[in-house]
């Protein structure tokens, strides 16, 4: 007993500089896994604008680009939970191989598809193909790490850590890629970053399916470890399957969070526009995303007595206030500060709703939640930009940032009057308690 509570205090202090906690994370994967999960991300990030970048510049026609761009995130966001559901049903192993190698074959024949001058509709078929083939590879580590945090006993505080851990892969691999994408289109051409992308998902997304973590999700009990009670008594009840409706308010603020960033960048461009540094938007984009991936690193020091419900109100009202400023920036250094400022906000509230969604969501279906959370997310961005894009072109970049702002707003509404209940069947703050 005195050496588990000795355990404990050493735990919390570690939690306290946040470093401990973030040791015991890359103890319960060795430090291979973050790496491979990192780099199988990578593509994720790169195709959606490097589909872009390449069907505009192979046909000439921002239309063709847009529609190809578009089709390929629709792609995603429909077939994302298909992907997380397989994972469930069958174990990561095999799911994720099998589409880490379509994925990347998919990219290539996008790829020739566009060099070789294809029509327009053949390549949105294209696009949409290599968009419903994406391995979901964030969502898999985060519902991987947590099935291996769970297993091992480890503390709310350290899954936590862990979702923190995947948010700043994810934050890091969005500013790397679209940057990688736009460093092949100036000195040489687009294909080579998607050409890239293909042997990136192919080599390190096999690598990620054949990881030995990857039997933690495995289905049945060879891969879960049984349910047990705060007082260490295992349960003899059955695990519960069913998704509670308390989930759908977390996918909502998930969407609008996704809407704002979303209109913030087409608010962006056209300000860099406007002010005649267009080639300035992708250094403000990744003020933003260092910013959001510091914050989320932080995560981990926050005391575990702010309870999730509380850490998500609070990073949605700061959302919201710190993206109000935008409506009256009209200057270069004002826009990277704001903008800067804004990103503290992003990776908290991303965490925290992940984080509410594993304690909400039976561990029989986490993959599938993951994916259908970061579908929501995809889905709000993409939205977002096609609308946002043409108010900014009308009535300026304000139009696009109030939209930012407006979405910011509903998120906070839906954490201030959302009562999450976890799959048991208790509030969510009321089970961490227990």
């Amino acid at each position: 007993m005195r050496t588990t509570r000795k355990r404990a205090r050493s735990g919390e202090k570690g939690t306290a500089g946040g470093l401990g906690t973030y040791r015991e994370v890359i103890g319960l994967t060795g430090p291979l896994l973050p790496v491979v999960s990192f780099l199988a991300r990578l593509p994720t990030a790169t195709i959606q604008f490097g589909s872009v970048l390449l069907v505009a510049r192979t046909s000439g026609s921002l239309a063709a680009a847009g529609l190809t761009g578009g089709a390929l995130a629709v792609g995603q966001v429909v077939c994302g939970p298909l992907v997380g559901r397989l994972a469930d049903r069958h174990g990561q192993r095999a799911v994720v191989l099998v589409f880490s190698l379509t994925n990347a074959l998919a990219i290539a024949g996008l790829v020739a598809g566009a060099l070789a001058g294809v029509a327009t509709p053949f390549l949105a078929l294209l696009g949409a193909c290599a968009g419903a083939t994406v391995p979901q590879i964030g969502p898999m580590a985060r519902a991987r790490l947590v099935a291996l945090a769970r297993r091992a006993g480890a503390r709310d505080v350290t899954v936590g850590a862990a979702l923190s851990f995947e948010s700043t892969l994810d934050e890091v691999s969005f500013v790397l890629g679209p940057a990688l994408v736009g460093l092949a289109a100036v000195t040489a051409h687009p294909a080579y970053a998607l050409a890239g992308a293909a042997v990136l998902v192919a080599t390190c997304g096999t690598g990620f399916a054949l990881h030995r973590t990857a039997a933690a999700t495995r289905p049945g009990p060879e891969g879960r470890a049984p349910a047990k009670r705060r007082s260490g008594a295992a349960s003899t009840a059955p695990a519960p399957t069913h998704v509670p409706r308390a989930v759908h308010s977390l996918r909502a603020a998930l969407a609008l969070q996704g809407a704002m960033f979303g209109a913030c960048q087409a608010g962006i461009t056209a300000l860099t526009e406007r002010l005649g540094q267009p080639d300035q938007a992708g250094l403000v984009y990744a003020a933003m995303g260092v910013m959001s991936a510091v914050a989320g690193l932080s995560m981990a020091a926050v005391p575990a007595r702010v309870g999730l419900t509380t850490r998500w109100r609070a990073a949605t009202a700061a959302a919201c206030a710190l993206s109000l400023p935008l409506l009256w920036t009209d200057a270069l250094p004002a826009l990277y500060a704001t903008v800067t400022v804004l990103g503290m906000a992003y990776a908290p509230h991303l965490i925290t709703v992940f984080g509410l969604t594993e304690r909400v969501v039976p561990p029989a279906r986490l993959a599938e939640a993951m994916a259908l959370a970061t579908s929501a997310l995809v889905g709000g961005q993409a939205l977002a930009i096609a609308l946002t894009g043409r108010l900014a072109e009308s009535y300026g970049p304000a139009a696009a940032f109030g939209a930012a702002s407006l979405a910011a707003a509903l998120a906070c509404l839906i954490a201030l009057t959302a009562r999450p209940e976890s799959y048991t069947g208790r509030a969510v703050e009321e089970s961490d308690r227990l």
